[in-house]
């Protein structure tokens, strides 16, 4: 299994970006998908984005399509996500997942389907 480590959250106001980074440890061949999810107080984990090694596949939610991007730094072996437009309602705890065989499909994504997990980094929009 990998470990991530997310990080890059912070305080930001609507409208405003910010890029979270998600840092993997262990081998490129022990994960196929990364996805980010995010997470409220007494909602389910909702997954927004994610990414297929063996293609560069991504998928993204209708909330957050056109406004988020999730990338890959080979070197770094990171995986990002930027995020523009921030809302309000984008305040969560987001996390990065990773499964060595999952394929990142248009038809959604969801925890379950995800092995290994950040720690999370929480992320505010606020005036």
């Amino acid at each position: 299994q990998v470990q991530l480590a997310e990080s890059g959250g912070g305080l930001v106001q609507p409208g405003g970006s910010l890029r979270l980074s998600c840092a993997i440890s262990g081998s490129s061949l022990d994960w196929h998908a990364i996805g980010w999810f995010r997470q409220t107080p007494g909602k389910e984990r909702e997954g927004i984005s994610c990414f297929s090694s063996s293609d560069g596949s991504t998928y993204y939610a209708n909330s957050v399509k056109g406004r988020f991007t999730i990338s890959r730094d080979n070197a770094e072996n990171t995986v990002y996500l930027q995020m523009g437009s921030l809302k309000p309602e984008d305040t969560a705890v987001y996390y990065c997942a990773a499964d060595p065989d999952y394929y990142c499909s248009e038809h959604g994504m969801f925890a379950i389907d995800f092995r290994s997990w950040g720690q999370g980094t929480q992320v505010t929009v606020s005036s």
